[in-house]
C-alpha cells in the first residue's frame, strides 16, 4: 500500500521514525559519502512529510516552521529513495510541502539551503537563488527563497 503522510514528531510511530532516519542516513551520509550530524535537534519542531510503500519510506522531507532554521519557514532533508527516482516523486513531494506551508501554516516566505545542482529543480517551484555558491559539508550549496 502506498500513502502520503504528514506528521509532527510526536505523532510518528517508532517504526516510522526508524524508517525515516534510516533513509536520511542512507542518502545524506552513505550515498553522498558525507559524514555529518544528521540528527540536529530540529526534528522535534518539524513536520515530517513522507510517502510509505510496503513499509519503506520512498520519499521524505521535513517542514521547518519559521524560527527553527531561519526567520522564515523552511524545507529540508528532501529525498527520494534511490530505486524510486525518476518517477516524479520529488515533484509530488515539493508540491505537497508547499501546499501544506501555505494552506495549513499560512507561510508566505520559504527559505531553503539547496544543493547547487538542484537550483533549476527548486526554481521550477518559484524559489530564487539569494546567495553565492558555498560549500556545506564539501557539497556546493546555494540559499534560495520563495515568496508567495
Amino acid at each position: 500500500m502506498t500513502m502520503w503522510s504528514i506528521k509532527k514528531f510526536d505523532e510518528l510511530s517508532t517504526k516510522e521514525l526508524y524508517a525515516i532516519l534510516k533513509e536520511r542516513t542512507d542518502v545524506f551520509v552513505v550515498e553522498q559519502a558525507c559524514p555529518y550530524p544528521e540528527l540536529d535537534g530540529k526534528d522535534f519542531a518539524s513536520y515530517h512529510l513522507f510517502k510509505e510503500q510496503d513499509g519503506e519510506i520512498v520519499a521524505y522531507l521535513r517542514v521547518l516552521p519559521a524560527g527553527v532554521s531561519y526567520d522564515e519557514a523552511s524545507i529540508g532533508r528532501v529525498l527520494v529513495k534511490q530505486n524510486y527516482r525518476g518517477q516524479g516523486l520529488a515533484q509530488q513531494l515539493l508540491k505537497k510541502a508547499l501546499r501544506f506551508l501555505e494552506d495549513e501554516l499560512h507561510e508566505t516566505t520559504i527559505k531553503i539551503q539547496a544543493q547547487d545542482y538542484l537550483r533549476k529543480f527548486y526554481g521550477s517551484f518559484g524559489f530564487e537563488v539569494i546567495s553565492e555558491t558555498y560549500l556545506e559539508d564539501d557539497i556546493p550549496h546555494v540559499d534560495m527563497l520563495k515568496k508567495a
